[in-house]
């Protein structure tokens, strides 16, 4: 099956388009509502981990090694099942 997983920043403003909307964040965006975000699930566990947040320091030279970090530690992370299932219902 065929999953379409379109990224937004939590800042841009909603569109009844969006979909089923999920922020995976360790921590609630800055000066932003709950009615403002119009988020239906919260995953901070699937959100990259304190330290390499840290260590990536939104370095754009860092992104590539970031990048695969994240995606590795994302194949160890057993949530990641937890969301491609929740991701699954919504669409059926």
């Amino acid at each position: 099956m065929y999953i379409s997983i379109k990224i937004k920043r939590v800042y841009e403003k909603y569109d009844v388009n969006d979909g089923f909307r999920i922020l995976i964040d360790r921590l609630w965006p800055r000066g932003l509502s709950k009615e403002e975000a119009k988020i239906d699930l919260w995953m901070k566990e699937i959100a990259p981990s304190d330290n390499l947040r840290k260590w990536f320091a939104h370095d754009p030279k860092k992104w590539e090694e970031f990048m695969k970090k994240y995606e590795g530690g994302l194949r160890k992370n057993e949530i990641l099942n937890k969301l491609i299932k929740i991701i699954q219902e919504k669409r059926m």
